[in-house]
């Protein structure tokens, strides 16, 4: 079909059995994308450069990484949740982009789009581990995407919260009143942003018509960094 974005791209996503992973997996074949969808955890230090080895010519990296957020308060967050935090959210991202750069670097083309979370954009109690882990990531992506895109390489990311997925908001979440209350109360939207709707948007991102989006960071949560 002509109107698909991704028509003739290869993409590999992430984590694609967490988070955003199968919605992504979803729309983006659904808009002609080759999808290689990799469910590893990508904790050893060689895995991102293997799978990437593996996989071959990848026009579109999304970086769909995820973990069950702790909610320790500050003063007692133990050095394994912190070095964990980081071993599954921030060293895996990084070690992807050194993999996937230099060939797209050399091709002039290639996008990578991080999965991120609006934890790193607004103070939340209790998530201190976790909300350094992905403002780690958010801040990665700043600087390399300015340093890559003179060679029309786009990176960016999208910082969600109160999305539809099973990791972080699963169906007995969402079917308790109190979280209702609370959408209501935080989110001027009112409602979970549809995972659809957070997919198609991650998939304009990585189309052809998204070139000049240069290291930015869009929050996708129905207003609540706003508040």
């Amino acid at each position: 079909m002509s109107d698909q974005k991704l028509a003739g791209k290869r993409v590999l996503i992430t984590h694609a059995d967490q988070f955003m992973g199968p919605v992504l997996c979803e729309v983006f074949a659904r808009q002609g994308a080759t999808v290689i969808a990799d469910t590893s955890p990508l904790l050893a230090a060689d895995a991102p450069a293997e799978l990437v080895t593996a996989t071959g010519k990848i026009d579109v990296l999304v970086a769909n990484l995820a973990m069950p957020a702790p909610t320790t308060a500050a003063t007692e967050v133990s050095e394994d949740e912190w070095h964990d935090a980081f071993a599954v959210l921030v060293h895996p991202l990084a070690r992807l982009c050194r993999a996937v750069l230099p060939d797209m670097i050399a091709r002039r083309a290639g996008k990578i789009l991080v999965m991120g979370s609006a934890s790193a954009l607004r103070g939340i109690k209790r998530a201190s581990t976790y909300s350094a882990a992905r403002g780690a990531q958010l801040a990665y992506v700043q600087a390399i995407g300015v340093e890559v895109a003179s060679h029309n390489v786009q990176v960016n990311a999208i910082a969600q919260n109160f999305v539809d997925n099973p990791t972080y908001f699963p169906a007995d979440v969402q079917a308790n009143p109190r979280f209702q209350e609370r959408l209501k109360r935080e989110v001027p939207l009112g409602r979970l942003v549809g995972a659809d709707e957070d997919a198609e948007f991650a998939a304009y991102l990585c189309s052809d018509s998204a070139n000049c989006f240069v290291g930015q960071v869009f929050p996708v949560c129905g207003g609540w960094v706003t508040r």
